[in-house]
């Protein structure tokens, strides 16, 4: 199976930079809190956001492809054993209507983007 992203559509590289920007990537880090009120944002089947505030967002880019994950039809079902998100751990799409499980895949790295100081 190839692991290799899909180049992004437009509409999800419009979202992408719209989210992002203004910030700057930090150095990745392997777990973050599992924070209240995060907000998850499906960017495409290789992509998810994590925005914590205005000012700070993480970018996961999957370890493999999540086949269905852009279409944000299913339920995102995750599969940690701690109060953090780490790298490794898995998610699982179910479908919405039938509960049948879907596809089974594992987050990557963490890259924090913050909000330029100079900004604004």
């Amino acid at each position: 199976m190839d692991s290799t992203p899909k180049p992004l559509t437009e509409k999800q590289a419009a979202l992408l930079a719209k989210e992002l920007d203004g910030k700057t990537a930090g150095k990745p880090v392997s777990c973050i809190s599992d924070f209240l009120g995060t907000n998850v944002i499906r960017v495409s089947d290789d992509i998810l956001l994590y925005r914590v505030s205005g000012n700070l967002v993480y970018k996961n880019n999957l370890r493999s492809s999540c086949p269905g994950l852009a279409r944000d039809d299913d339920i995102i079902v995750s599969e940690q054993f701690s109060s953090q998100k780490c790298r490794g751990d898995l998610l699982r799409l179910v479908d919405r209507t039938s509960g049948i499980s879907g596809p089974v895949c594992s987050l990557g790295e963490f890259v924090p983007y913050r909000k330029d100081k100079s900004a604004g």
